[in-house]
Formats: C-alpha cells, structure tokens, sequence
C-alpha cells in the first residue's frame, strides 16, 4: 500500500514529458510570487475602495463610565484640553476631599448629509488606486511571460550548442582512431596522434563548457515553472526551424503594458488631487445624542452614601446640526496642490519617457530581427561548405596529401559553423519575442513557436 501511495505521489510530482513554451508560460503565470504579490496588493486596494464607502455612513460612538471622585467646583474658564476632567454641577465654595460615585451611558451619533464632493473624490481616487493596482498586476504578468520566455529560448539555445559540441566530439574521436591506427602502422608521425588527442581534449571541454551552460539555463528557466531544474525537459521543434517573414505590425506604445500602468497612476494622482480641491468646504453635521448619568451627591452638596451614583438615573436627549470650516487651511491645501500638480506633471513625462523608451526599443528590435534573418540565411551557406571543406581535408590526410592542421582547423569550423547555425535559428526568434516585448504583446509570438 505504502509504495502505490509512493508511486502515485511520484507520478503527481513529476513534470509532464517535454515542457512546451507554452506550458512554461502558464506555469510562471501561476507560480511566479511577484504575480501573486500583486494579486494582494489590488485585494488591499478593493478593501481601500470599501473603506472609502463607510464615509457615506453615519458615526455611531457609545460610552458608558463610572468614577469615584470629589464634587468641589469653581467659577472661570478652562480652556479646551484633553487632561483635566470637566466638572458639571454648582459651585458650592468648599473644597472637601470627600468622594462620590458617578456614572454615565450614552451615545451620540453624528451624519454628514452632504460635502461637496469630498466624498466622491475619495471613491473616486479609491477606484483609481485598484485600477493602478491591476494594471500593475498586468504589468507584472506580462514582464514574467517575457522572462519565462526568454529562458526557455535560452536553454534550447543552450542544448542545440550541447548537441553542435557533442557533434564536433563525435568527430573529433573518429578522427583520433583514425590518426592513431596510421601512427600504430607507422604511415603518420607520433606528433600527429598527439595532435589528434589534443583536438580531442580541447572538443570535449567545450562540450563540457556547453553541458554547464545548459544546466545554468535550465536552472534559471526552473525559478519561473516552480520545478526542480533535474525535472525539467523541453519540447521545442518549432524553435528548431526558422520562422516565415512577416510584416512587423506598427508599435502603438499606448498599448505597452508599461504605458498602461504609467497612465494608471497619473490618473490615480489626478484623482486624489480632486480630494484636495474638495478639501476647503464647509462641513455639515447632523448630530443626535442620547445618555444617562447618575451622581452619589445632591445638589447641596450633601453626600448621599452607598452605592448611590452607580446607576444612571437621569435621562437626556439632544438633536443638533454642526458647522466647521477650516478657515486657515487655504495656504496648506494650496501647498499641498501645487506639489500634487508638480507630481502628476512628473509622472507625464516619465510616461513620455517610457514611451520614448519603448520606441527606441522597438526600433533596435526590428533592426536586429533583420540582421540575424540575414544571419540565419547565410549560416546553412556556411555549414554546407564547411562540411565539405573538413571531408575534403580528411580525404587529403588520408592520402597523404594534406597535413593534421588543415584537418583539426576544418572540424574546428564545422563544429562552430553548426553552433552558429543553430543560434541563427534561435536568434530570430529572440529578435521575434524582443519585438513581441517592445510591442507589449507577447500571444502572437507564443501563438507562432507553440505550432
């Protein structure tokens, strides 16, 4: 039982055989955290939005107390302060240390019935910082797609130079056979076969700087797929073959999710510059109070004992309609939307910026996408006639006609004519998913390397 269970977790836990780009791409979506970082940061924004919400209801505060203390009481004014207590009753000229018992209950609501707006600019600016937030969870998903594209294109770029080396290895062992049997049958010099393994050492180190190339790709491509770098195998053929010409569609930077999530946030600034031009209004309050007290004295002074006080046994009401208005606030609330408006004028030009970025970008992408087509249509040139050039040079060895360094030059630049040839390929597809990323829209390039 325990090993079906075993095995049966083992088969949940490995990956599906052969990872296609597209995969990759669904699994960084969901697994990547900063995706998920932004996800909470727009759940903070819509509890923003709820927040603002609670201001169009009324404020309900209860109280209830008790206390023991003296009942002395005075003549004068006490200006407003939170640290002595206020004192209600007659001023009865004595000053007696004796103690009684209070008490008091109520509550007291208060309800603006209209602001000037000022209630509006806060959901406004509210509604304004969840849409900044989302377009910054697209931002952020489209800059994961970008990157967990750009390291599936490199490890396959990394295992096609795998396969080039493991090639020019193969070739290089044939070749120190071959040497070592015309040596062993005195038809070469000794200096040959050293020269031969020479060859070979130095092709197998190249294989080997290859072998760690790609473990160093697959290890970055495994931070975005959320599996270990050991299970992780591609299925890329359409990356293999070099993709058809196709007008490049005109960049329109406003679609960039970078201009998206910079417009966002001028227009969230916008918005909350709108609560401080609401700011210097009168405000209304519409107020209703209901309480109770109780006091242990009499109105005398006399000191009726016990637990008398304890209980709240005088009843009130109150209904009233309140005004306050900041009068002195006009220099600060002009302060502070000056600097509101200097921000949001820095804001749009960083917005220019990205925009001017965005082109330059786009611009270097299209030009590199024509290089490397011209690359790519030259280096099948190149293989061919380097493959010819090293038979050729094997077959004069062979005779006796040529010499061991026409043979070691002509499998050197075979070997890296195939590795040029297959970073050609994969380089046009770089350039592709650059001009993809510039563009802002990455689903026509992975619509065309996941066919």
């Amino acid at each position: 039982m325990f090993v079906v269970v075993g095995a049966l977790s083992a088969q949940q836990a490995a990956p599906p055989a052969g990872l296609t780009l597209s995969q990759a791409v669904e699994d960084a979506l969901k697994s990547y955290p900063s995706i998920r970082v932004s996800q909470e940061q727009i759940n903070a924004a819509a509890a923003g939005i709820q927040l603002a919400r609670t201001a169009y209801l009324p404020r309900v505060d209860m109280l209830a107390q008790a206390n023991r203390a003296t009942r002395n009481n005075v003549f004068g004014l006490l200006l407003p302060q939170s640290t002595i207590p206020s004192m209600s009753g007659p001023v009865l000229g004595t000053n007696n240390l004796g103690t009684v018992w209070g008490s008091a209950v109520g509550t007291l609501v208060t309800w603006e019935p209209f602001d000037f707006g000022l209630r509006k600019a806060s959901m406004a600016a509210a509604n304004a910082a969840r849409a900044q937030q989302e377009t910054t969870l697209k931002r952020t998903q489209f800059d994961v797609t970008v990157a967990a594209a750009d390291a599936y294109v490199t490890l396959v770029a990394a295992q096609e130079t795998v396969r080039a080396a493991q090639a020019g290895v193969d070739r290089a062992e044939v070749l120190s056979r071959t040497i070592g049997a015309l040596v062993n049958a005195q038809l070469r010099p000794g200096a040959d076969a050293s020269r031969a393994q020479a060859e070979l050492a130095a092709a197998r180190t190249q294989l080997i700087q290859a072998r760690q190339t790609v473990e160093v790709a697959r290890v970055n491509l495994s931070q975005f797929v959320g599996l270990e770098p050991a299970l992780i195998t591609i299925s890329a053929p359409r990356l293999l073959q070099l993709p058809p010409e196709q007008t490049v569609t005109p960049l329109d930077t406003a679609t960039n999710p970078l201009s998206i999530e910079q417009n966002a946030t001028v227009e969230q600034l916008r918005a909350q510059s709108k609560i401080l031009e609401r700011s210097y209004f009168p405000r209304f309050f519409l107020q209703g109070s209901a309480y109770a007290r109780g006091t242990g004295a009499e109105v005398s002074g006399t000191n009726l004992g016990g637990l008398n006080g304890l209980a709240p046994t005088t009843q009130d009401y109150a209904l009233g309609f309140s005004v306050t208005f900041p009068v002195f606030d006009r220099a600060s609330i002009r302060a502070r939307e000056a600097g509101q408006s200097a921000t949001i004028r820095a804001e749009m030009a960083r917005y220019q910026q990205i925009a001017t970025d965005l082109k330059a970008r786009w611009n270097a992408a299209v030009a590199t996408l024509g290089g490397v087509r011209s690359v790519a249509a030259n280096t099948p040139v190149q293989v061919a006639a380097a493959r010819v050039a090293t038979e050729q040079a094997t077959a004069r060895y062979q005779s006796g006609l040529g010499n061991i360094d026409e043979v070691a030059e002509a499998q050197r630049l075979l070997t890296q004519s195939e590795i040029d040839d297959a970073l050609a390929r994969l380089g046009v597809w770089r350039a592709l998913l650059g001009v993809a990323t510039a563009a802002g829209d990455l689903q026509p390039f992975l619509a065309e390397a996941s066919q």
